[in-house]
């Protein structure tokens, strides 16, 4: 038989043999289609770092026509519920026992300053243990104020108007909905988890059960063996990512400015370097528990934290932002905003899909040079 041939035979017994392993562990089955679809639907509907229902408290101490209007503003927010309560010491012990994250105070003297000056101090009293959500509250309660001085101004109502005058408009998702920004990370993450927890199991099971002499005594070489490792799990992780989009575009109504090839491509970049992370844990770690725990630590956890999709790395130390340039998260990151928001921004998606390309190929090297056909560890 000619050389063809022989390897066509040997990858057919490989393959065949991991897709009947993966058909009896219905672990794996359920790790690559059920967990993204719960995780999408978790973070989708769960998770977003839009504040809505904010309990606040509004005081008006003024009964004045423009102190009502202002008020009334709060209510017509859907960022708020709005509480009133009947004195500036009642919201204060509101606040003290953590039923409102702020007070709104409109002075007694709010309408004489706006007639007198055409400027009228609104106290905001915010809750700031948590950092960012008085930030959100702040922002909202500006946004609320400055509408309504447009408002006025545009009624006359106030002469003077400010010499600088700030027209936003946001670009790549015009709604500024978290969502449209979670969610094209999350399939980072959840491609993370089939291609290094699914494959850093893989190897070490062999070893556990006892199947790796078996192998060992075959015509199978370490090429054959890290390629048929490889193909089942890529392609159920490409199915993971397909149900992903999938579920982005129709259920959450997340826009897809970009192509499907160019997504196809660069996702299976991300995911032979996932792959062959998790083989390089599999083939170093000959025992499941540990790889399992490695995985997590090693794999999961960088590409949650240091991937840029919680936090914003160009505000982390420089040190964090050094050591997150080591996880591929980040990249792949980067091109599904990219893909997802804007289209097929290539000064963008070329760099990242380099370094993915590199990526995969060191840690595809690592683990053909750790995965042995000897008995005894390397």
């Amino acid at each position: 038989m000619t050389r063809p041939t022989l390897f066509l035979m040997r990858m057919r017994g490989i393959l065949r043999k991991e897709m009947l392993q993966i058909l009896r562990d219905p672990s794996s089955i359920a790790l690559a289609i059920v967990l993204p679809i719960a995780l999408l639907f978790i973070f989708g509907y769960g998770v977003t770092m839009d504040a809505e229902n904010i309990p606040i408290a509004v005081v008006n101490s003024d009964s004045g026509s423009a102190a009502r209007e202002l008020s009334a503003r709060f209510d017509l927010s859907p960022n708020f519920k709005v509480v009133r309560p009947g004195s500036m010491a009642e919201a204060v012990e509101m606040m003290d026992r953590w039923e409102v994250d702020g007070i709104v105070q409109i002075q007694s003297d709010f309408a004489s300053r706006l007639l007198g000056g055409g400027r009228a101090p609104v106290q905001l009293i915010l809750n700031g243990i948590d950092a960012n959500r008085a930030r959100l509250i702040q922002g909202y309660v500006g946004g609320i104020t400055e509408k309504w001085a447009a408002l006025r101004r545009a009624r006359g109502e106030v002469a003077a108007t400010p010499a600088v005058t700030i027209s936003p408009r946001i670009w790549f998702n015009a709604s500024a909905e978290s969502r449209n920004f979670m969610i094209p990370g999350l399939i980072t993450l959840i491609m993370t988890l089939i291609g290094i927890l699914l494959t850093a199991l893989v190897v070490a099971r062999e070893w556990e059960r006892g199947t790796m002499e078996a192998l060992l005594v075959t015509p199978i070489r370490r090429f054959d063996l890290l390629l048929g490792k490889i193909l089942p799990y890529y392609l159920l992780g490409m199915i993971g990512m397909a149900l992903s989009v999938g579920v982005a575009t129709t259920v959450f109504q997340v826009p897809f400015r970009g192509s499907i090839p160019v997504l196809l491509l660069l996702s299976s970049l991300f995911m032979l370097a996932s792959l062959g992370f998790g083989l390089l844990l599999s083939a170093a770690i000959r025992v499941q528990f540990v790889a399992a725990q490695i995985s997590v630590v090693a794999g999961f956890l960088p590409a949650l934290f240091l991937s840029g999709l919680l936090f914003d790395l160009e505000s982390t130390p420089l040190p964090i932002q050094v050591v997150s340039h080591l996880v591929p998260a980040r990249y792949f990151v980067a091109i599904s905003h990219t893909l997802f928001m804007a289209g097929d921004i290539w000064p963008v998606l070329l760099p990242n899909a380099l370094v993915l390309a590199l990526m995969a190929f060191v840690f595809i090297s690592l683990a053909y040079r750790k995965l042995t056909k000897r008995l005894e560890v390397s």
